[in-house]
């Protein structure tokens, strides 16, 4: 299966960096590429990708406002050159499934396309911990979230397997279940406790979901 790619930043060489990368892949095809938040929305709404990798800082619409607008059109995986910053908590919120330092190796960059690409979340490996912290001391909650009373006990099961940073791969080996019952039951939690993500997911199960 190959997985299709837009790639967002509005500095031509990286962008033309991540292609090259990406074009060395068998299984990645880019299917376009945008200079602006704008573009990228207008391009994925109508080249319907599985994965944007999105930069943050882009003229007319920001990343993070582009990622909100794709939301449950297609995955985005936030590209940033800052460890943890205010951008990076805002692409949280707006249903980003992930986001990758711009400094990260080429192999690393192709294979959190496959992870984010296979509907799994993903964080820089280097400050997953510091980041989630920040997140739940720091982020201000806009609006109550459902209790984790409205899930089932399988559910319930699922959502500590994604505290834990657990792909869909390992939560079916750990629960005994095909993957795509996994991914069922992911997508009926986030839908329940009204997340978009399961980075959402894992860091309301930090916060003591």
């Amino acid at each position: 299966m190959t997985i299709r790619v837009l790639v967002a930043d509005d500095h031509a060489a990286v962008r033309a960096g991540i292609v090259l990368i990406l074009d060395g892949a068998d299984d990645i095809e880019v299917v376009g590429e945008a200079a602006d938040g704008e573009q990228a929305v207008a391009m994925a709404r109508q080249a319907r990708p599985d994965v944007v990798l999105m930069d943050v800082r882009m003229p007319r619409l920001d990343g993070i406002s582009a990622a909100s607008e794709l939301s449950g059109v297609c995955d985005v995986l936030i590209l940033t050159t800052f460890d943890v910053d205010e951008y990076v908590f805002g692409a949280l919120r707006a249903g980003a499934a992930g986001f990758l330092l711009k400094n990260a190796d080429a192999d690393a960059l192709v294979d959190a396309v496959r992870v984010v690409a296979r509907g799994d979340g993903l964080i820089s490996p280097g400050v997953t911990r510091r980041l989630i912290t920040a997140f739940a001391e720091q982020a201000p909650r806009r609006e109550p979230r459902p209790g984790p009373e409205s899930l089932t006990p399988r559910e319930r099961e699922v959502l500590a397997c994604i505290g834990r940073g657990m792909s869909n791969a390992e939560i079916a080996r750990e629960l005994d279940m095909a993957e795509a019952t996994t991914k069922t039951h992911v997508s009926r939690l986030l839908n329940k406790l009204g997340l978009k993500s399961r980075v959402q997911a894992a860091i309301y199960y930090s916060e003591g979901g």
